[in-house]
């Protein structure tokens, strides 16, 4: 029977026990709730029937597939076999299609509101040392990952043009928004990696009501734009980012606040965007006040470099040109959580072979993401300690550990939180500004061909014994 909640309080109380009963150790579900997930889903206005791979079970299947090393539908469901034979529950099929079929039910909107759900929950409970004067700052930063090469995927998220065909993978393109308190997903956007309206700015409209009055904006030099400048100080947001290469800066100009910081002002660009309607350009503001600062920073080789820094907080006695290059500096945060998410958490090259599914993979991605953030920020506040000084890895490990040990044990997270949350909270990354490391590999990959034409090509060529392809 097709149900959005169940309909009585015996039925519900029922429902849940049943549940808990088939998902005892599965990873996530203790951290994420099933009352968040099944109140999500009536949100959503989504019926699912009350059987084996319910939103909230298959949401959890999901999310442990998304951080294992393995991460095949095989395997998640071998770990689901051994959790129900572990709770005298019969087993399911061996194989993976009642699972995959689950998955492709789950609403694409789920994953997303969840994301954003935990994301600001966690941002809000973070100490007020956390923030920058007491204000939330949101760091957005984009990247691409890559799909299997299927013709759907390839007609949503085209390989580009410098590929030939069959020779490419899709790509789409990412913007995150991550908090730099703790370090959380508030939200994302994904679009194809190039044609018209897929840049980053693109992404960024699109999410842009992520922003509350008050929060500040962080970002580099491709967010310096005087239309999303202006959008958002319409929004009560102030904005900290790297001055555009297409723009100087000449400090003799403006109100001097101290050497080499001044406040100037920016004209409104004549040229009307081709996104921006006439409407939208008449509401712009015909100038902006922007302050201008230079600071220094080390690069990846860790050379010293002077940039220039352009923010609205204008303020020189409450927001000193110190506090901003030190706020700048810690951009570099969002090129580590999109390193944790592509390479740690294995996100850049996805596994679904619909743009749907795509969607809803890295959806999972940010989700797990999010989970782990939540344990390491709990533990930096049992430890006194701020959350981006935790390794995330190390978070990942232990949480994963803990789960192995105490996979059938229903009672270890409230046993067991307060020395889980313990050794994420020892695991501080060290100070090394000075490190210096080359960014090259030792180890060198075994040789192969490289493919240089269409796989159906050359199979046909290999039976053919036209080319060695098949050697070793």
């Amino acid at each position: 029977m097709d149900q959005s909640t169940p309909s009585s309080p015996t039925r519900q109380f029922d429902s849940v026990r049943n549940q808990l009963a088939q998902a005892e150790g599965l990873a996530f579900l203790r951290l994420l709730s099933q009352p968040m997930v099944a109140a999500t889903c009536c949100h959503l206005s989504h019926r699912w029937r009350d059987r084996i791979y319910t939103p909230w079970i298959t949401l959890s299947l999901f999310l442990s597939q998304v951080l294992a090393a393995e991460q095949s539908c095989d395997q998640a469901i071998d770990r689901f076999q051994k959790c129900r034979y572990d709770q005298k529950l019969p087993k399911v099929a061996t194989d993976t299609t009642s699972y995959c079929e689950a998955r492709q039910r789950l609403p694409e909107e789920l994953i997303g509101e969840l994301v954003r759900r935990t994301g600001a929950s966690i941002l809000q409970k973070a100490k007020p040392s956390w923030l920058f004067h007491g204000r939330a700052v949101k760091i957005a930063d984009g990247s691409s990952v890559v799909m299997p090469d299927t013709p759907s995927n390839q007609k949503a998220y085209p390989q580009p043009n410098s590929q030939a065909p069959g020779l490419g993978f899709p790509i789409a393109r990412i913007l995150v928004i991550f908090s730099l308190a703790v370090g959380t997903v508030l939200d994302a956007a994904v679009g194809p990696y190039q044609g018209k309206e897929t840049s980053e700015l693109a992404l960024l409209r699109q999410i842009a009501g992520q922003f509350q009055s008050g929060d500040i904006l962080l970002g580099d030099r491709f967010f310096c734009s005087y239309w999303v400048i202006a959008d958002f100080q319409k929004r009560g947001v102030d904005v900290v980012v790297r001055l555009h290469q297409c723009r100087s800066a000449d400090f003799r100009r403006g109100r001097r606040l101290g050497r080499e910081d001044h406040v100037v002002t920016w004209s409104k660009l004549k040229a009307i965007p081709d996104w921006m309607s006439r409407a939208e350009y008449e509401a712009m503001p015909a100038e902006l006040t922007i302050r201008e600062l230079r600071v220094q920073v080390r690069d990846k080789t860790k050379r010293v470099r002077q940039l220039v820094v352009v923010s609205t907080l204008s303020d020189a006695k409450t927001y000193s040109a110190k506090e901003l290059g030190d706020l700048f500096r810690q951009r570099w945060h969002a090129e580590l959580d999109l390193r944790a998410l592509k390479t740690h958490m294995n996100m850049e090259m996805l596994r679904t072979k619909s743009p749907e599914m795509v969607r809803k993979e890295i959806g999972a991605h940010l989700l797990a993401y999010n989970l782990i953030r939540g344990l390491m920020a709990e533990a930096a506040r049992v430890e006194q300690a701020k959350p981006r000084t935790l390794s995330f890895m190390g978070a990942v490990h232990t949480t994963c550990a803990f789960e192995e040990s105490h996979l059938y044990d229903p009672t270890w997270i409230e046993a067991d939180l307060p020395r889980l949350l313990e050794l994420i909270g020892e695991k501080q990354l060290a100070d090394r500004p000075d490190r210096c490391e080359p960014r090259v590999a030792k180890q060198r990959p075994k040789p192969k061909p490289l493919l240089r034409m269409p796989r159906w090509a050359a199979r046909r060529l290999i039976k053919r014994g036209m080319i060695p392809y098949n050697k070793a």
